[in-house]
């Protein structure tokens, strides 16, 4: 059996799993598609119906607002027929099979299935058994990875910095447990950001092996200290004991992104947060909703980078059905 590849014979991208292994142009490519989506505030979204035609399954296991809601848009404002499988009433609660349930969506002519689940391995594990026309898309898999968050924040500094070579990004906060840190990690892997720093406390640190090439450490004043970009990363309760800190008040205390601690970053430089936030714990509301903040526009940006990953995978299906 060939392992495993995103991309079809043509080198051409059919699934997106993980961001790793996409080369700079790849990025680019999807990043100015986004771009082209987005519309000022206030203008009507834009829309195509470069998916007429095409079906669409969100499947997602664990909650979701911002990515199963933007990736319905998304679908949808590309003309896409969309179904959303609420798990907690499918057939899978009474036993049946991932595969089983992907089997039977695909009788129903499912194109595209966007897939979150809490453990590791099940969206490459659906790409493998589909139909040579379904694509799969990762909405978030377990700790390990999510894509188009990726490709959103990397849209999003390219936006307000312009480019990412000489640029000091910091991620804060629980990176040890974060999917998000680590496609982010891959994408400005991929786009050579000057330098890549990793911030936590030593339990929510990811392994010394893992993420080569960043710096690490183990102090927020020092580690945002001169930062373009400050990414903070949600902190859950249940990591607090990990990382022997006693209660929330106390976390915030020591590593929350307050307007102080913001002032050693660069005078422009701007904070970011994948949602959702934990105001007054990893961040201080004032900061969230402050002039750095670029938060709301990550969510913006989202639908475009949504809309972009679709119209490419299916303008690449119909490109290998005319050949």
């Amino acid at each position: 059996m060939l392992p495993f590849s995103q991309f079809d014979r043509d080198g051409r991208l059919r699934h997106l799993i993980t961001l790793d292994g996409l080369t700079s142009d790849q990025v680019r490519e999807l990043l100015d598609r986004a771009q082209a989506f987005l519309r000022p505030t206030g203008e009507t979204p834009a829309r195509s119906r470069a998916l007429d035609g095409v079906t669409v399954a969100n499947i997602f296991t664990e909650p979701s607002t911002r990515t199963r809601s933007s990736f319905e848009l998304a679908a949808r404002r590309l003309g896409a027929d969309v179904l959303n499988l609420e798990i907690q009433l499918s057939s899978r609660v009474k036993g049946e099979t991932v595969l089983d349930t992907i089997y039977t969506l695909q009788s129903m002519a499912v194109d595209v299935f966007i897939v979150r689940d809490a453990e590791p391995g099940v969206g490459q594990f659906v790409a493998e058994h589909v139909h040579d026309h379904v694509s799969v898309l990762s909405a978030g898999e377990a700790h390990l990875s999510h894509p188009t968050q990726g490709l959103l924040d990397a849209l999003t500094i390219l936006q307000y910095k312009g480019g990412f070579r000489d640029l000091v990004v910091a991620v804060v906060g629980d990176v040890r447990h974060s999917r998000v840190a680590r496609s982010a990690y891959q994408v400005f892997s991929a786009l050579e950001v000057g330098e890549l720093r990793l911030v936590a406390p030593d339990a929510l640190m990811p392994d010394a092996g893992e993420m080569p090439g960043t710096k690490r450490f183990d102090s927020i004043e020092a580690g945002i200290a001169h930062a373009d970009v400050v990414m903070m990363l949600r902190i859950q309760k249940e990591r607090m004991a990990d990382a022997a800190i006693p209660d929330p008040h106390d976390y915030h205390a020591r590593w929350g992104l307050t307007k102080a601690r913001l002032k050693l970053a660069r005078p422009e430089a701007i904070v970011m947060h994948p949602g959702p936030m934990n105001r007054e714990i990893e961040i201080a509301s004032d900061v969230a909703d402050g002039p750095h903040s670029v938060i709301r526009q990550q969510v913006t940006n989202g639908v475009a980078v949504r809309m972009a990953v679709l119209e490419t995978v299916i303008s690449n299906r119909r490109r290998r059905q005319d050949a």
